[in-house]
């Protein structure tokens, strides 16, 4: 086979293939010295394959490298949060068995307390500017040859879940054995599923943190496919369009919360911008309201592709057509997977009945490393595993979710799925986000708690609270309304776009122990 990033960077060295969030370009064979050096580099520090190189970095040229590095040398790649705390951060270091640390002086505070912390090498501590105690990635790159590495193996990406109970674990695959030319052909397949084809003149807008499990794997393989990927740094939804007309972007990867807060843009706004090289805007993430999925639709037209799957893996698909046909569904099963909707009792649920959703995919399975417990909990004797998430399946195949079961709310003995009373009430006009869960209750168990992001200008009072009810009257059965609204300035999400819905719920489940 003939493929991946390295074997394009060498048909044609002059080809863009980054551009930074700054606008700064770069040639695939600029990027190919870059990354063969990475190589040599890391080789010399002695790593070896199944060893791992961690990375707290901004998005741009600099992650790409080290990660493109990682495929040839059989490593695993592991992109850290660079939110994260310095403790949070030295888990995963530690966690992961890091033998090299790359970061930015950006975040030289956290990432030097979490180096002594995990005790990485004085030697394998590299920056990109001024970071004490770390040794300059520039001078430290220039000592190494832009030749491809004698030794070349496919690596990896070894990303950690967000660890919303308990602490991340590492999501590791087995590595392929495979040169790293096939390995990456064969991931760069992955965007055939949505009909992107390698090397037909795409280019790939790259809006999230680098850290994100979808964000590595869209433009790692966009670059693997012979595409070009153009960064942001700090997402926002003019700045979206505005790359998107300047460098005619072909296809990206998005979430919810982004298109709806494009669609919160002035319409003389919206239409400024052409975005009609976009062909292929693939979403997931997080369920996407109804109301939001169709004006996407009749915005930026049939290049609305929904997709279903999770670090682990996936998953489903839904093309703008059958989402119409069959709306609020998030697809097929992918030709490689399998699925199956199982209840408690790990029994088929009948057509149209929720209930946990199992996945296997064809392509191979995963670990939670150095978990073994929480790997067999996750798994069936079938080899199926699932992340918690409920939903159904329609009698012609289609998956809807309902929520997270870690999610549902149990009112009366009644399960209620907030994902769908949040769908709703982001349909009103003066909302900008919303977060729903629920609450302690006495009475019912638990009731509907809304907190509600009022889009700028507009005051989150009473008044407001009355219409978005009225708003809700016609729309959910009386059961699923919020028994109270609350407002805030802005909900804790992360950049991916994933609500922290615990930093909102817990307090509330605190004060009810507390007092037990």
């Amino acid at each position: 086979m003939s493929g991946g990033f390295w074997y394009y960077a060498q048909q044609d060295p002059d080809a863009l293939a980054i551009v930074d969030p700054d606008c700064t370009e770069y040639t695939a064979g600029e990027v190919l010295a870059r990354c063969n050096q990475m190589a040599h580099g890391l080789c010399e520090l002695g790593l070896e394959p199944g060893d791992t190189v961690a990375a707290v970095l901004p998005n741009g040229l600099r992650p790409a490298v080290v990660y493109l590095a990682a495929l040839q040398v059989g490593l695993y790649y592991v992109p850290i949060n660079y939110r994260l705390s310095a403790p949070e951060i030295a888990y995963i270091l530690s966690d992961s068995e890091a033998k090299a640390f790359v970061t930015h002086e950006r975040f030289a505070e956290t990432a030097a307390v979490a180096a002594d912390e995990a005790e990485i090498p004085a030697a394998a501590r590299l920056a990109i500017g001024d970071v004490p105690g770390f040794r300059d990635l520039d001078a430290f790159l220039a000592a190494q040859p832009t030749e491809l590495p004698e030794h070349r193996t496919a690596g990896a990406a070894m990303h950690y879940t967000s660890g919303t109970t308990g602490r991340p674990k590492g999501v590791k695959r087995p590595l392929s054995g495979l040169d790293p030319e096939t390995s990456a052909e064969l991931f760069s397949m992955f965007l055939g599923l949505f009909g992107i084809e390698a090397q037909a003149g795409h280019l790939h807008l790259s809006t999230s943190p680098n850290y994100h499990t979808a964000v590595t794997t869209f433009a790692g393989n966009a670059l693997n496919a012979g595409h070009a990927v153009v960064y942001m740094d700090k997402w926002d939804p003019e700045g979206t369009l505005e790359r998107i007309e300047r460098y005619r972007c072909t296809h990206t990867h998005m979430v919810p919360t982004q298109f709806h807060r494009m669609l919160l843009l002035p319409e003389a706004v919206r239409a400024k911008y052409d975005v009609s090289s976009m062909r292929f805007a693939i979403h997931a993430a997080a369920p996407c309201p109804i109301d939001v999925k169709r004006k996407m639709i009749d915005w930026w037209g049939e290049s609305i592709i929904e997709y279903y799957g999770a670090t682990e893996g996936g998953g489903t698909l839904a093309t703008a057509e059958q989402w119409l046909q069959y709306p609020g569904t998030v697809g097929t099963v992918w030709p490689m997977s399998e699925l199956k909707i199982l209840d408690d009792e790990h029994r088929p649920c009948p057509v149209g009945t929720p209930g946990t959703v199992w996945m296997r995919m064809g392509s191979g399975d995963f670990e939670y490393k150095g978990d073994r417990a929480k790997t067999d909990e996750s798994h069936d004797a079938e080899g199926f595993f699932t992340v918690g998430d409920v939903g159904y399946l329609n009698e012609d195949g289609y998956l809807f979710l309902c929520d997270r079961k870690s999610d549902m709310i149990i009112a009366g003995g009644v399960n209620i799925y907030p994902a769908e009373i949040e769908g709703e009430i982001l349909a009103h006009p003066q909302v900008a986000d919303v977060a729903v869960f629920g609450i302690p209750d006495t009475d019912m168990g638990e009731q509907i708690k809304a907190v509600v992001q009022p889009v700028e200008g507009v005051a989150g009072d009473d008044a407001l609270a009355a219409s978005i009810m009225e708003h809700l009257r016609p729309r959910l059965a009386k059961f699923k309304w919020p028994r109270s609204i609350d407002f805030t300035d802005e909900l804790p999400r992360e950049p991916t776009g994933k609500l922290l819905k615990r930093k909102l719920r817990d307090p509330y489940w605190a004060d009810r122990e507390s007092a037990i």
